[in-house]
C-alpha cells in the first residue's frame, strides 16, 4: 500500500503539461457567480436527477464555502459543497428505497453511462477538502468519488474514507483510499493519505480503458501534482459515470444487503467540498499538473 509520501516521484511515464492544456473531455467546474439554484437549471454542469434524496432538489443540498478554489479553478470557478442530512435517502424506484445509505453524488452532465469519458485514455482531475464545520462520522465508511459501470455491478475505481470494510483495524479511518474496483478478488488499495483538515487534496487519475489500466496523480493545496504511482492493471472496462458527493454506508455485522440494512444515526449534518472536477483526452500522454 503507498503511504502518503507523495513526493518521492515514481517517474512520469505520461508528457506531462505544465499548464491545463490538453483538450478536455467534460468541465465541470463550477463558474464564479453560481448559486445553489443554479445546479437545478439544465446549464448546471451536473445532471439535475440524481442521485439525492426523494423530495430535494440540489438547491437544497448544495452550499458554496467561502474558500479558495483548487489547484485548477483559477479565479474563474469556485468549490462547491455536497451535504447530508436525515432526509439523503436515495430512491432509485418507488420499490426500492436504499435506506441503508445515506448518499448525495453529482454526475459531470455529459457523462450518461456510455458517452466517450469512459473510452480512449481519459484523465479525472477533482479536489476533495474536509468541512470541519459539517465534519463526517468516521464510524462509517464513505464513498467521495466513485466511476460505477454502465450495468449498477461495480465500481471500477472508489476514493473511500472513514472506517472501511476490508481493511486492518489498526488503520486510522481518517485517510483517504483510492481503490481499484471493487469485484476483483482482492480488492487493491492504489494510493492512500491522511486526510488533513484546511487542506485541498488534489487528484489526477490516469484512466486507459483499452489497455484497463491507472495511474494516479497527487498534490495539496496549490502544488503541482506529481505521480505516486506507476501504471498498475486494474479493470476499469463497463463504462459507466462518474459520482463525486458522498455515499454513506450504515454499521453493522452480518448486513446481507448494505443499500438497505445497517445503522445510520439521526441528525446528520455532513459536508464534502470538492473542486477543479473535469477530465481531460490523454491520447498521447497529455496530463496537466497545474493550471
Amino acid at each position: 500500500m503507498l503511504s502518503a509520501s507523495y513526493l518521492s516521484l515514481l517517474g512520469l511515464a505520461i508528457a506531462a503539461s505544465s499548464a491545463q492544456k490538453c483538450p478536455l473531455q467534460f468541465d465541470a467546474r463550477v463558474p464564479a457567480g453560481s448559486t445553489p439554484f443554479s445546479f437545478d437549471l439544465s446549464s448546471s454542469p451536473f445532471g439535475t436527477q440524481f442521485v439525492f434524496g426523494q423530495n430535494l432538489s440540489w438547491s437544497e443540498i448544495i452550499e458554496l464555502p467561502n474558500i479558495n478554489g483548487s489547484l485548477f479553478d483559477g479565479t474563474e470557478n469556485i468549490a462547491i459543497e455536497v451535504t447530508l442530512s436525515d432526509a439523503s435517502i436515495f430512491a432509485p424506484s418507488p420499490t426500492n428505497i436504499q435506506t441503508g445509505f445515506r448518499r448525495a453524488e453529482l454526475n459531470p452532465a455529459s457523462n450518461n453511462g456510455t458517452d466517450p469519458s469512459t473510452l480512449g485514455i481519459k484523465t479525472l482531475h477533482f479536489s476533495v477538502r474536509k468541512d470541519d464545520s459539517r465534519p463526517l462520522n468516521l464510524t462509517h465508511e464513505y464513498q467521495l468519488v466513485f466511476l460505477e459501470s454502465a450495468t449498477f455491478s461495480t465500481n471500477q475505481f472508489v476514493l473511500k474514507t472513514g472506517t472501511i470494510a476490508g481493511q486492518p483495524t489498526a488503520q486510522s479511518s481518517d485517510l483517504l483510499v483510492l481503490q481499484g474496483n471493487v469485484n476483483a478478488p482482492v480488492v487493491e488499495n492504489l494510493f492512500n493519505v491522511t486526510f488533513l483538515a484546511d487542506t485541498w487534496h488534489n487528484f489526477a487519475i490516469v484512466l486507459d480503458f483499452t489497455a484497463n489500466t491507472t495511474q494516479v496523480l497527487y498534490s495539496q493545496n496549490s502544488a503541482a501534482l506529481v505521480n505516486v504511482t506507476g501504471v498498475l492493471s486494474n479493470d476499469i472496462s463497463g463504462q459507466g459515470q462518474f459520482h463525486f458527493g458522498a455515499l454513506k454506508k450504515g454499521t453493522g455485522v452480518g448486513l446481507t444487503d448494505v443499500t438497505k440494512q445497517g445503522f445510520q444515526e439521526s441528525g446528520i449534518n455532513e459536508g464534502v467540498i470538492y473542486g477543479g472536477i473535469f477530465e481531460e483526452i490523454s491520447t498521447g500522454g497529455c496530463v496537466s499538473l497545474s493550471l
